[in-house]
């Protein structure tokens, strides 16, 4: 059985994006992306809603870019590898491989994907973790909170209430830190 993990990069305020979009100050140096390249393997599916992935997709044909450092090249083969669901009702077409779209979010099909998993599933996108969290499916939170107040935008966690526990923790020297929990009945 799979577990499913919320996994951002997120402000030291708790957003994922400022109120332009922009996200950019949170993005990984080498010693935080090998981090998160160790962390990915154990990830089997990745659930998306549309904006997400459509960052996301960058990763299908990251290899192709010139002069890629050898741990970004790492991480396209791991993301690559995995499979991904997208939830949309405007994505005809999901761009990648090993990629499939779905039009709704449908707990139960989630709740089936876990429990036939080999390996840990992913979900990304605030809007789309906000309906796992609510569904009591979201198993662990991964939060990497960089070193930046943006003030609002796209909050990481919906206005909810889930009591968690820290089960790890690890600072880089670009100032990110690194925090991972568990809902606390599970932890």
């Amino acid at each position: 059985m799979g577990k499913l993990i919320y996994s951002m990069i997120t402000s030291l305020d708790g957003y994922v994006s400022d109120t332009d979009g922009n996200f950019g100050w949170g993005g990984p140096e080498e010693e935080s992306h090998k981090f998160i390249n160790e962390h990915g393997r154990s990830i089997g599916t990745y659930l998306y809603g549309r904006r997400m992935y459509e960052t996301m997709v960058y990763w299908e044909t990251a290899h192709t870019v010139p002069d890629q450092a050898p741990f970004i090249l790492e991480w396209a083969r791991i993301w690559q590898a995995a499979e991904k669901i997208v939830y949309s009702t405007t994505l005809h077409e999901a761009a990648g491989e090993r990629t499939r779209t779905e039009r709704t979010f449908d707990p139960e099909a989630v709740r089936k994907l876990k429990a036939e998993a080999d390996l840990d599933i992913a979900v990304a996108g605030p809007n789309l973790a906000a309906q796992a969290i609510r569904a009591g499916l979201v198993d662990e939170y991964h939060l990497f909170a960089g070193p930046a107040i943006v003030g609002g935008g796209n909050a990481f966690f919906p206005d909810v209430r889930v009591d968690l526990a820290l089960l790890d923790e690890r600072r880089f020297s670009n100032g990110v830190v690194y925090l991972r929990y568990g809902v606390k009945d599970m932890a």
